[in-house]
This record gives C-alpha cells, sequence and structure tokens, in this order.
C-alpha cells in the first residue's frame, strides 16, 4: 500500500458533507414517522438504510465500469482537497498530459461523488446505532429485550461499513487490484444483507398483535414465514451460491473480462475455446498481471468468463426450484419471496446475455449487478423471516414503543364458575 496516497486532510469536511446528505432523508424519515413508535422508526430508518446503501452498490458498479475508480489517486480526497474543484490544477495537469487516462474532470466527479455517498450511509448507519442503543437503554427492564431488534446488529453494521471504507482507501492505493476491489463489492453485498436481516425482523417483531393496533393501516406487514427445515436449508444453500456467483461475476468485472465472448451461447465461435485456467483465479499484483507480472492473455480471461457463465447455469436452476417450491408452499407469506426469485432470476439472466450480445455492456453491467445485489437482499430477508425473533416472542410494546407492557393475567385452564354449576 502506497502511504503517499493517503491524505486524511480533508476527512472532516468530507464527514461534515456525509452527514449534510444523510440530514435530509432522516428529516423526512422523522416528520413522515411523526407519530410511529420508535421500532417502527428504527424498521424505517433502517429500510433507508437499506435503499441507499443498494443504490451506492449500483453507483460503485458504475465508478469501476466507466474506468473512474482512480479519477482521484489519492484517498480520501482528491490531491487533498475535499472536491475536483479544489483539484482543478492538478486534474487539469494530469487531464493534459494523457486525455484519456483515468484521471479526467469527468472521472474525478464520479469518483468523490461515490466517496461522497457512501459517507452519507456511513453517517445514516452511526445515526441507526445511536438510536437503537438509546432505545435500549431508555427502556425498563433488560435492555436488549425492550427493543425488537438487538443494538448489537447495527453496531456490527456501523463496523462493517468503516471496514468498506479500508477496502475502499484499498482500491485507490492498491491501483484497482481485482482481489481488493472484489472484496470491496463482496463488502458491500455483505452490508446489504445485514440491513435486510434487520428490517426484516423488525418488520416481524412489529407484525405481534400487541404493535398492530398502533401501526398505520398501509398494508405492509406480513406475518412470519413458517418454512420447513429442509426447506429452510434450500434457501441458505441458494444464498451461499448466489454469493459465491457474485464473487465469480465481480471477478470478472474487475479483469475486465466480459467482453472475451461476444457471442451465445458459443464463446468465440466454439462451444469450448481456449483458456487458461492456471492463470484464471490467482491473487494479482496489479490490474491485468499475473501472479507472475506477465500480461494477461485472452484465454485467461475467456476461462474466467466462462467459468461465470457456466455457473450462472446452476444457480439460475437453484433459484428456479427454490422459487416454485416456495410458490407450491402452504404458507401465504413465503409465495411473495417466489414471485421475487423468479422475476430477478429472468433480470438475471436477461442482463447477462445483453452483457454478451448487445454491444452495450455498461448498461447491462449495472442491471446485472443492480439484479444480483436485489437477490441477496430477497434472500437474506427471507432466511430471517423464517426465523421468529426473541424479541417477539419475549415482550410487546406499549404505545411509545420504548417499554415493554406488563404481561396479561395468567387465567387459570379450568372454566369460570356459573350460576347452574355453582
Amino acid at each position: 500500500m502506497n502511504a503517499e496516497l493517503i491524505d486524511l486532510s480533508p476527512v472532516l469536511l468530507l464527514a461534515a458533507i456525509g452527514l449534510a446528505l444523510a440530514a435530509g432523508p432522516i428529516l423526512w424519515l422523522l416528520r413522515r414517522q411523526r407519530h410511529a413508535s420508535t421500532p417502527q422508526r428504527l424498521r424505517a430508518l433502517t429500510l433507508l438504510a437499506l435503499f441507499l446503501t443498494f443504490d451506492l452498490i449500483v453507483f460503485g458498479a458504475y465508478t469501476r465500469l466507466s474506468d473512474s475508480g482512480l479519477g482521484c489517486p489519492d484517498w480520501p480526497g482528491c490531491y487533498g482537497s475535499v472536491s475536483p474543484i479544489g483539484a482543478s490544477p492538478e486534474i487539469h495537469a494530469a487531464q493534459t498530459a494523457m486525455p484519456t487516462g483515468p484521471v479526467t474532470h469527468g472521472k474525478a466527479w464520479v469518483e468523490m461523488i461515490h466517496r461522497y455517498l457512501a459517507t452519507g450511509v456511513g453517517m445514516l448507519l452511526v445515526v441507526l446505532c445511536a438510536w437503537s442503543w438509546r432505545a435500549a437503554r431508555r427502556a425498563t427492564g433488560s435492555a436488549l429485550a425492550s427493543v425488537p431488534v438487538s443494538p448489537g446488529w447495527s453496531t456490527l453494521s456501523l463496523i462493517w461499513v468503516c471496514l468498506q471504507g479500508a477496502f475502499g482507501a484499498l482500491t485507490v492505493t492498491m491501483k484497482l487490484n481485482p482481489g481488493i476491489v472484489t472484496l470491496h463489492l463482496l463488502g458491500g453485498i455483505g452490508l446489504l444483507a445485514l440491513l435486510a436481516v434487520q428490517a426484516q425482523r423488525y418488520t416481524a417483531a412489529l407484525a405481534t398483535p400487541a404493535s398492530a393496533a398502533n401501526m398505520p393501516g398501509d398494508g405492509l406487514w406480513p406475518s412470519p414465514v413458517r418454512l420447513t427445515a429442509g426447506l429452510r436449508r434450500a434457501v441458505l444453500a441458494v444464498l451461499l451460491l448466489v454469493i459465491v456467483q457474485v464473487t465469480l461475476g465481480g471477478w470478472v468485472s474487475t479483469n475486465y473480462a466480459v467482453l472475451a465472448c461476444t457471442d451465445f451461447p458459443t464463446c468465440q465461435g466454439s462451444w469450448w475455446p481456449e483458456m487458461d485456467f492456471t492463470h484464471a483465479y490467482t491473487w494479482r499484483p496489479a490490474l491485468g498481471l499475473t501472479a507472475d507480472g506477465h500480461n494477461l492473455t485472452l484465454a485467461t480471461l475467456t476461462a474466467i468468463h466462462v467459468t461465470h457463465r457456466l455457473a450462472a447455469f446452476a444457480v439460475l436452476a437453484a433459484m428456479l426450484a427454490l422459487a416454485f417450491a416456495l410458490r407450491r408452499h402452504a404458507d401465504a407469506p413465503a409465495r411473495p419471496y417466489g414471485a421475487w426469485l423468479i422475476g430477478l432470476s429472468a433480470w438475471q439472466l436477461a442482463s447477462g446475455l445483453s452483457n454478451v450480445v448487445l454491444g452495450w455492456p455498461l448498461l447491462a453491467a449495472l442491471a446485472h449487478t443492480a439484479g444480483a445485489a436485489a437477490l441477496v437482499a430477497v434472500l437474506a430477508a427471507l432466511l430471517a423471516a423464517s426465523v421468529a425473533p426473541a424479541a417477539a416472542r419475549r415482550s410487546t410494546f406499549d404505545a411509545d414503543g420504548t417499554t415493554p407492557s406488563r404481561p396479561a393475567a395468567r387465567h387459570d385452564a379450568r372454566p369460570a364458575a356459573t350460576p347452574e354449576s355453582a
């Protein structure tokens, strides 16, 4: 890692920009949820963080695929400035020296907007974490049992996004090393899954009869999904398969192997073109190089592309099998998840083929990344929905959502005496 590329002087200004970006959505949410309980507001804030993280993943893919990842070749600012405006002389000099190089005014703005959005999501998670712990501390009795989701979840999300920031720095200092960039993508997908689990657990906890009376009548409060043990294991298995496929897809993207095959179902006019698997999945010292420092060959890029393509068929079959199993499931809340999986499978197939045969890989690749992120979120939410949260079983909530209600009086199992029995 090149320490000279890290300049922490703009950190406070970047944090202020991120806080300003987060303040707008938070104020809008507070106004919209002004009559809601604390758990309902925490759920809404989690959903907001989930939505913005999804957007950040897609914009991160655009940053990478538009070759803007080194638009500002230092971190966290741009040539030590908080924006490309302050770095205009340096950017102009770099662009003059290399008009089509990695540093241009447009690419610098794309890169810095991505950093602003990432900082905004980080500040949003700071607020979510602080609010979760405040709700726990204000509750009487057991702090962690008095809120529908343990504050540990939001704390883990905050730690996770900080690690993402560290990987963001490494993508710059290590000059878009494919391994680091792929891990950065997986980190974003992991954060999305974490937030999807939290949102679903809030939803399940707030769907209890005691809290349903205090909720707005929007009809968006599904019951927990009851799955058999075998079907729950199938959901977990498909989620892991999707994550493996996302990793393979990230490796294709970060090595720029998308156009190694420009036809389908064949590749380079052959069912099994020349491929070099020896150097396909080794750690790279730099972008475009093998582990021993030689340039990547077309055969290596073809091997990377074909591996992802073949794995896609297996993952697609697994997703469709799970989707139809959910559609046949007797539990009605499970069926919409099956519809989501069928729709997203079709989306991924169409966007993946578009990458190859339509000649517009940027738009198709963004759609493909968005579909992969949505698949992970849906499967993670389904897995969380299939397990009833402990908080929902242990306690109910008062109207303000901050303290547990007193348990109902225990009734004797025998029928009450009637005048006739007396």
